[in-house]
């Protein structure tokens, strides 16, 4: 069983986890907390599309604000609680963004994604709500968790401002168990999936 530092859901408590060289530690003997990412290497392509390319804007992505930040959050039933001792290397909403990037500059696909402040014409705005991204414990805090990242997409014409179409992908990965190195390893499962389904989504709903 993993340590969790809990909070009650909708409650947030501040809390100070680093002092500056020139501050007097409280906690000297304190573990540093072990750090871990997703999303480093892309999801798998899926077969693209035949069509001219086209370009998407770079969006900036809303994300749960619970599951936002560096603490790895996890759900058991309506209690919400952060993993203690593990952290992710950067606020998830920092790492999903580029995990994004990734999956699309290494897709072979005609959308490509246009960079915040790039020079040239979009054909289209990608917005995306990450809704639910958490480790679900719902067989006991003894268990290995579920892994769940549900994302709404929205894709517009920036011609005209018509919706190219909408829709809400989501991933459920089982953790291989109860360890922090194993759940971060099944958030990187489930956000492969996610995206590699979202970009092919958008090559085929800007394609059409």
């Amino acid at each position: 069983m993993i340590p969790i530092a809990s909070f009650g859901r909708g409650l947030f408590v501040v809390i100070l986890a680093g002092l500056t060289s020139a501050c007097i530690s409280l906690f000297p003997k304190e573990t540093p907390a072990q750090l871990y990412r997703f999303g480093a290497a892309p999801p798998a392509a899926a077969p693209a599309p035949a069509g001219p390319r086209f370009a998407v804007l770079d969006p900036s992505v809303a994300f749960d604000r619970e599951a936002a930040g560096d603490a790895i959050l996890t759900v058991t039933g309506d209690q919400a609680a952060y993993i203690k001792g593990a952290r992710w290397v950067s606020s998830a909403s920092t790492l999903f963004e580029s995990a994004l990037e990734n999956a699309f500059f290494a897709d072979g696909g005609p959308a490509r994604l246009m960079a915040r402040g790039e020079v040239g014409h979009a054909d289209y705005a990608l917005h995306l709500d990450v809704r639910e991204f958490d480790a679900r414990y719902d067989h006991g805090s003894d268990a290995a968790p579920e892994i769940v990242v549900r994302v709404h997409a929205g894709l517009t014409r920036l011609e005209g401002r018509s919706l190219a179409g909408e829709r809400i992908f989501e991933a459920r990965i089982a953790a291989s168990d109860n360890r922090a190195g194993a759940i971060a390893q099944a958030f990187d499962q489930a956000v492969g999936k996610v995206l590699g389904e979202l970009v092919a989504w958008v090559d085929a709903g800007g394609a059409g």
